[in-house]
């Protein structure tokens, strides 16, 4: 797959100097200035929301040092839950593999947990919607793969239950972001809710994304308001699919290679891009005061 987080991060500079700027930019929050790391409090926290293509992962490989981080957090008594635009069949093995309390996938539509030695899942849409809309999917792709020259079907999307991945910058080689823009608005074009991630551009029929079924979970698993805990919960990015996330949590926090999306402001940065800045937030939550 090679260094794709290098080549998308020069195709997005090479695209925001032809173009004047990338796509349109995600809602703010309507904050200040990003605040460093270190300014962010960690006693109150018990919860860590957490992307993870460049946010938990690093040039699309999972670290010794971020892999570790993670199990020192759930060892901690803190919950860790991915919110990932990743497939259900990726999210099974996370949910049963992983030291994760809980895995939200498909950019929220569904969350799968295991417990009393099985795997739940839950989706917002019954199996017979979920068949009815992936039928519709297939046409759409095609036309957006003719439409935009380098695009390709996401190597993921045959385990996928409810959308559809098209790949600008994983396993092509590396489109800018206006190719991205382009696709999202295609898949808008023909009805779907659209999101761009770090290495596809997500599309599915529903409203629901990450943060509605963050809710969700909380409230099902958790008996819980996550608007009534929300400085108690952290969430960390790097991408415009996780736009809504940094706009709802007060502790939300960038890696910092969130900066190759002008706009994109969540409160907080780490020093470190990827998997070492997950690494270095873990550090932060777990420092004793």
């Amino acid at each position: 797959m090679g260094d794709e987080r290098g080549r998308c991060a020069l195709a997005a500079k090479q695209s925001r100097a032809a173009h004047g700027g990338g796509p349109t930019p995600p809602r703010a929050r309507g904050h200040g200035p990003v605040r460093p790391l270190a300014q962010l409090d960690p006693r109150p926290v018990d919860t860590l929301f957490f992307d993870i293509d460049e946010t938990l992962t690093t040039h699309g490989k999972l670290t010794a040092e971020a892999y570790a981080a993670l199990e020192r957090l759930q060892q901690a008594g803190k919950r860790v839950i991915p919110v990932t635009g990743r497939p259900a069949g990726w999210c099974d093995h996370i949910a049963r593999m992983w030291p994760v309390d809980a895995v939200i996938g498909e950019n929220g539509a569904f969350y799968f947990w295991f417990g009393d030695g099985k795997l739940h899942k839950r989706f917002v849409d019954d199996a017979a919607t979920r068949a009815a809309k992936r039928a519709r999917l297939e046409a759409i792709a095609n036309a957006i793969i003719q439409e935009v020259p380098g695009s390709a079907l996401a190597a993921d999307q045959p385990y996928r239950e409810t959308d559809l991945a098209i790949d600008y910058c994983e396993d092509v080689p590396a489109l800018p972001l206006s190719a991205a823009a382009r696709i999202a608005e295609l898949m808008r074009e023909a009805g779907l809710t659209a999101k761009v991630s770090s290495i596809h551009v997500n599309g599915w029929f529903g409203t629901y994304d990450k943060l509605a079924t963050a809710r969700l979970l909380f409230a099902e698993r958790f008996s819980a308001q996550l608007d009534a805990v929300n400085r108690q919960v952290i969430f960390a990015g790097d991408s415009p699919n996780d736009a809504p996330m940094f706009a709802f949590f007060h502790n939300s926090v960038g890696v910092a290679n969130v900066r190759r999306f002008p706009g994109l402001e969540p409160e907080f940065v780490t020093d470190a891009e990827s998997g070492a800045g997950f690494a270095e937030l873990a550090a932060h939550l777990l420092r004793q005061p």
